[in-house]
């Protein structure tokens, strides 16, 4: 018997959840209940808290210019950290993502190997990369710059993997079938048609690694991180708002400017 058009145009209904579906909706809410129940989350904990933060935005007005020069220094020492790391990360990223894709690796065991480290590199937080290297090579911008050189390698070479996997077998195929060799293959077909994307992955690791280079300061890796931390603990909020404006307008022209090169590329 054949329904009415308004039935058989109505969308299907949800299917019932199966037992695996509850047990892990059971377990995400018995996580997440014991997380708030950690966190010390309650009502009178977070009326405190913004009145805290209102007393730190009543020390921090009006914000202190008195060190714009060091402070804009600081912060041009991190967008060069940031520029720097991303730029040997992404040079690095490229062989490494060849490696680890499935159409453009030599064997199986290099892929193995390779997507191995690319996943160890991102599993590991830029944060800790820093303290390494500040314990490696000192304090200063180059741990700050290796730190990040480490994070964008875990981040571009799987997306530039990814999309190497992706790319249409025939411009390869057509090209092989002449009798160009692997690395012809590659640089002929493979890369230009991956180049875009490429370029805009590489332009949010930008974005990432400028954001990170003021984390990274906090651990003594160099950049505004430093200047910031330093206001932070000598309470000094109205300089410390300043370099938080700075850091915001900054932050916001890097990603406004690689928003307009993405459109021009893609």
């Amino acid at each position: 018997m054949n329904q009415p058009s308004q039935y058989r145009d109505m969308p299907t209904r949800v299917a019932t959840p199966s037992i695996f579906t509850w047990l892990i909706l059971v377990i995400f809410l018995a996580l997440f209940i014991q997380g708030l129940s950690g966190a010390g989350f309650t009502p009178d904990r977070l009326l405190r808290g913004a009145g805290n933060l209102g007393s730190f935005f009543a020390q921090a007005m009006p914000p202190d210019f008195s060190r714009i020069g060091p402070i804009a220094k600081a912060m041009y020492e991190t967008f060069q950290m940031a520029l720097v790391g991303v730029t040997f990360g992404v040079i690095l990223s490229l062989p490494m993502a060849l490696l680890c894709a499935r159409n453009t690796s030599p064997a199986a065991p290099v892929r193995v190997v390779c997507r191995g480290t690319v996943a160890t590199l991102r599993t590991i937080p830029d944060l800790v990369w820093a303290l390494i290297f500040v314990v490696a090579v000192g304090l200063g911008p180059l741990a700050g710059i290796l730190a990040i050189i480490m994070d964008t390698i875990g981040f571009c070479a799987r997306f530039f993997s990814e999309r190497v996997e992706e790319i249409r077998p025939g411009p390869s195929e057509a090209l092989a079938s002449t009798g160009a060799g692997r690395m012809q293959v590659i640089t002929g077909a493979v890369l230009p048609e991956a180049f875009p994307s490429f370029v805009a992955t590489s332009l949010f690791a930008v974005e990432k690694a400028v954001r990170s280079a003021v984390v990274l300061g906090l651990v003594g890796a160099g950049g505004i991180g430093v200047e910031l931390n330093t206001a932070m603990t000598m309470f000094r909020y109205d300089q410390a708002l300043t370099i938080i404006m700075i850091i915001l307008v900054v932050v916001i022209g890097v990603e406004q400017l690689s928003s307009a090169i993405r459109r021009r590329v893609l």
